[in-house]
């Protein structure tokens, strides 16, 4: 199969600079901006990506959709283009690389392979494309060659065979630890600082925990920023544990780590415009204000 013409959906973060890499190796690379904001608008011309004016347009001209989003919105996105697909009768290959469940990736899976066409799972670990070595794409699937053609082009593809959602649930394990640890991290500051310890509390990580401590410096004052978009995440390794046997509280509380950062004022920021100077003190303060008083008489 030749792939000339591959669509990103939708151009964030990750999906413009996974965009720009294509674009850099020599592919047409186009996306659907209808109805999107301002800043994904930035990001997909910053990344060089063609915009097209619908759905069936890009089912049309792309021969590789990679679905690229918040995991709350893939499964939207796939009876989306699923539709686009029966309305213009082509049949690209669909790509899920969202942060989904296994379970949730078979039942993307159905509903693509409903209407006729090819479908891949996907998953993304690592930084975006243009930063370090760039992201690993795990894939698996039937037929994951249309992917793997792509290795070496800003990422590496690495191949799990040919079930669908063993690519995503190697995603939702890596995810476990990574973002659990920092929801951990904040979840230990935050109880800290809603007993006046923080300072305490700093001075023996200083003492005993001093690599612990440089991650959460690093780290904590910019998960506001994301928040939003990881609970889902979060939810979705729920549900992997939770299919696979292993306790899901652990992210279950994650989830409502990122809940209460979202409501943070800091949970506006960007990527872009992430205030780098924010101590990892302020970022408490602001959080803590929201965890829900307990009540003294009835201890809830």
């Amino acid at each position: 199969m030749t792939t000339d013409t591959i669509a990103v959906l939708m151009p964030g973060d990750m999906g413009h600079a996974v965009g720009k890499a294509l674009a850099d190796a020599g592919y047409d690379v186009v996306t659907c901006l209808s109805g999107r904001s301002e800043r994904t608008r930035a990001l997909a011309e910053a990344g060089g990506l063609r915009d097209l004016d619908s759905l069936d347009a890009v089912a049309t001209e792309a021969s590789l959709v990679l679905s690229i989003l918040p995991p709350a919105s893939a499964m939207g996105l796939a009876r989306d283009m699923a539709a686009a697909m029966e309305r213009s009768g082509a049949r690209p290959v669909y790509v899920d690389c969202n942060a989904i469940s296994p379970g949730t990736a078979r039942d993307i899976a159905n509903v693509i392979e409903a209407v006729g066409a090819p479908f891949i799972d996907a998953g993304i670990i690592g930084t975006k494309p243009g930063i370090g070595p760039g992201p690993r794409f795990y894939v698996s699937g039937a037929d994951t060659a249309p992917m793997q053609a792509l290795d070496g082009k800003g990422f590496q593809v690495l191949g799990l065979g040919p079930e669908p959602g063993r690519a995503s649930a190697i995603k939702m394990c890596y995810a476990g630890l990574t973002k659990g640890t920092w929801t951990l991290h904040t979840a230990v500051l935050l109880a800290a600082e809603a007993q006046g310890l923080t300072a305490e509390l700093r001075a023996e990580f200083e003492y005993s925990q001093g690599q612990a401590l440089a991650q959460m410096e690093a780290r904590v004052p910019r998960l506001p920023a994301d928040s939003g978009r990881w609970i889902g995440e979060m939810e979705e390794i729920a549900k992997t544990f939770a299919d696979a046997g292993v306790t899901p509280g652990f992210h279950e509380g994650a989830a409502e780590i990122f809940r209460l950062l979202s409501q943070t004022p800091f949970a506006s920021e960007t990527g872009e415009t992430i205030d780098e100077s924010r101590t990892l003190e302020e970022t408490l303060r602001e959080a803590a204000k929201l965890i829900p008083k307990k009540d003294a008489k009835s201890g809830s």
